[in-house]
């Protein structure tokens, strides 16, 4: 029999939020996105509702206009590594970028959570895409957005390789004969590339789960084709179900055109709910944190995906502004929608600037209602599972206690986990180490 496909969950644990005034609202802790004890709370409440793993996003540049979660947060290597001994079956996953650190570190880094976890972690491979970042890094310029995608194709093709430096039964820890480990099962990468030069072997074997899950969110040309041929999952965003039916079916298809299984690849939609127990009580929710937006806050948060541009310099209220090519070498599928939308939409800047800043949810209303969006989302063919952001205070909250028993109930979701590692409840396979040769005795070397 086969075990009938159920939808996946993360949670973006995202602090006091990623709009520019959430901190403000009553119910919000304004110091959220610097408190331990609240993230642990998170990650305690998001296992209570057996949900996949929590996301941990970041970002290397900051100016005045940051929204306030930008400006003060953990970094997210450190604050899953505590995470990770408060959990005991919830994945951990977090965003690290491939333009601005090195391979052997950064393998070695989550290699080491992989192993203290027990086998949950996982890498939001990312290639920076604010210029800003160059600046904090000693580099002269920002890589162009292709460049960026060719260092991380490189990057984690080293990171992957360093991660096979010790076959699985390598270290023999034989106290009797002094044999710590088998020296024909530590193996050396020499790798050479355009970008790097790392001779290894790390110095870390691997967990149980073989190597962490990768994750990837390109929505450009070259994003999506990277996802597809490298991530075992991918974070993305659409606001219908017909443009989220149009990516699934792309990138699937792109999945297999690299020789990879599309059902091996999993695919998360973005999405913040807002629950109430009538659709008024849930649209009065989401009124109630885009009021305390200005329209200054707004601009700024717009300017971040343009390169920081200043967009105060422009009439509110006339048509959006030509900015030629600002945000290409950004957040390139970001800004390329936002411009789209706003010239076949007819929107002033005042319009592009406060939805930006405001989004309204797709996945508003009673908790039957998300329910069924999701469902009809999953079964759709335009998700695999869902990354659940807080678009209010207490969102992840009412979302395990209110959606998450409906989804059991209907069969959708799990009642318990399956595995003790992420790639485990994800359905996932584990990656065989490359140097494996089961036909050779394991104590020719010793």
């Amino acid at each position: 029999m086969t075990t009938p496909r159920q939808l996946k969950l993360g949670a973006l644990l995202h602090g006091v939020g990623g709009s520019t005034s959430m901190w403000r609202h009553p119910d919000a802790k304004p110091d959220a996105s610097v408190n331990f004890e609240l993230y642990k709370e998170w990650v305690h409440k998001a296992e209570e509702g057996k949900l996949d793993l929590i996301f941990i996003a970041d970002g290397l540049f900051i100016n005045e206009k940051s929204i306030p979660h930008f400006l003060n947060r953990f970094e997210p290597l450190t604050i899953l590594s505590a995470l990770a001994a408060v959990s005991s079956r919830i994945g951990l996953v977090g965003t690290l970028s491939t333009s601005y650190s090195e391979p052997f570190t950064v393998a070695r880094q989550f290699g080491s959570l992989d192993v203290i976890s027990g086998g949950r972690a996982g890498w939001n491979v990312v290639t920076s895409p604010l210029e800003g970042s160059a600046l904090n890094y000693s580099k002269q310029e920002h890589p162009d957005h292709g460049k960026r995608y060719r260092i991380a194709a490189e990057y984690l093709e080293v990171a992957r390789g360093l991660w096979d430096s010790w076959e699985d039964d390598a270290f023999v820890r034989n106290k009797e004969t002094g044999v710590f480990f088998d020296p024909g099962k530590m193996h050396t990468l020499d790798h050479k590339g355009e970008f790097f030069s790392v001779k290894g072997p790390l110095n870390i074997a691997r967990s149980k789960q073989g190597q962490p899950v990768i994750f990837q969110a390109g929505s450009s040309e070259v994003g999506k084709d990277y996802a597809s041929s490298v991530a075992d999952a991918i974070f993305t965003g659409h606001d219908s179900l017909e443009s989220a039916q149009a990516f699934y079916k792309d990138v699937k298809t792109r999945v297999a055109s690299f020789g990879r299984n599309p059902e091996e690849v999993l695919i998360f939609p973005g999405i913040a709910p807002i629950l109430g127990a009538t659709p008024e009580e849930a649209e009065r929710k989401y009124q109630e944190v885009a009021g305390l937006v200005t329209i200054e806050n707004a601009l700024n948060y717009l300017g971040r995906f343009f390169e920081h541009h200043d967009f105060s310099q422009y009439p509110l209220d006339e048509p959006f502004p030509d900015v030629g090519d600002l945000g290409r070498n950004s957040f390139q599928s970001g800004t390329d929608k936002i411009k789209k939308d706003a010239k076949e939409q007819g929107l002033t800047l005042r319009q592009v600037a406060l939805q930006s800043a405001t989004p309204r949810s797709s996945f508003i209303g009673t908790p039957e209602q998300v329910a069924d969006q999701l469902q009809a989302w999953f079964e759709g063919g335009a998700a695999d599972g869902f990354m659940l952001a807080a678009a209010v205070p207490d969102g992840l909250e009412d979302f395990v206690d209110q959606v998450v028993p409906i989804l059991q109930e209907r069969g959708l979701f799990r009642t318990e986990y399956e595995s003790d590692t992420l790639r485990g409840n994800l359905g996932l396979p584990v990656p065989e180490n490359r140097y494996s040769k089961a036909s050779e005795p394991a104590g020719q070397h010793l």
